[in-house]
């Protein structure tokens, strides 16, 4: 199935774990990707080698998401790169734990910066290069809406920002035809979430199936989002949470 065939996608964060996944699932479906990365040159060039296996363009962009300017100016040099964009994903994301009396503000701020701001800044650019039928997806959390255990509150609160954005900038953008929505996966098998973690067997306690996903899970909603088979959905978002939240 190649329905984004000639498409042109920007993931931010994709050097690994789900982004990885997604920069893939894109390439798979026909679209040329270009991905973000903060430190890891050599994993975000392996993800752009595998793009490139499946017959895509693919290119690696450098970019702190913490950074706002790098945040507008990733965008910009994707469009660029790519002759133009139909597709973001933003993916970019970070976790820090712990209770709210005892959070630092830069912790408090680095959560705010690079799960709120960034995206908000990357969907503000990329808003100048989409064309009708264009897609915004978010990455999302199923800590979103429920908080099922404490120190995880500003994080949850990062996450819960998102709804707000999506379902706001779908009002916006839809009488233009595009798409805005978000992705919430629940516990998933990534380096910053080990299935094998000393937290994990909590975290499938509370899934309706008992298992951990994979990053192709979140990904292959990601992918369906951005095909033109989701063109009614928009303002809305998918749970990819094992039940997580049932």
């Amino acid at each position: 199935m190649i329905e984004l065939t000639g498409k042109r996608a920007l993931v931010t964060g994709a050097s690994r774990g789900i982004g990885a996944a997604i920069a893939l699932a894109l390439a798979e479906k026909g679209a040329d990707v270009a991905i973000t990365y903060e430190h890891s040159a050599e994993l975000a060039a392996e993800v752009v080698r595998a793009i490139e296996a499946k017959g895509r363009r693919g290119f690696a962009i450098q970019a702190d998401s913490a950074d706002a300017e790098a945040v507008k100016r990733s965008v910009d040099q994707a469009a660029q790169s790519l002759g133009g964009l139909d597709i973001l994903v933003n993916n970019a994301g970070i976790a820090r734990g712990g209770s709210v009396a005892e959070a630092s503000l830069a912790d408090i701020d680095a959560l705010l910066a690079v799960n709120i701001r960034s995206v908000v800044l990357a969907s503000q650019a990329a808003i100048a290069h989409l064309p009708e039928g264009g897609r915004i997806v978010s990455i999302g959390s199923c800590l979103a809406e429920r908080v099922p255990f404490p120190g995880i509150t500003v994080y949850s609160m990062t996450k819960s920002a998102l709804l707000a954005f999506t379902r706001g900038l779908a009002r916006e953008l839809g009488p233009r035809g595009i798409t805005v929505n978000l992705v919430h996966p629940g516990p998933t098998d990534t380096d910053m979430n080990p299935a094998t973690g000393e937290d994990a067997d909590g975290q499938r306690a509370i899934t309706a199936l008992g298992h951990y996903g994979k990053p192709e899970d979140v990904a292959a909603a990601v992918a369906f989002l951005a095909s033109p088979a989701a063109r009614q959905i928009t303002g809305t978002g998918i749970s990819v949470d094992g039940g997580t939240n049932a």
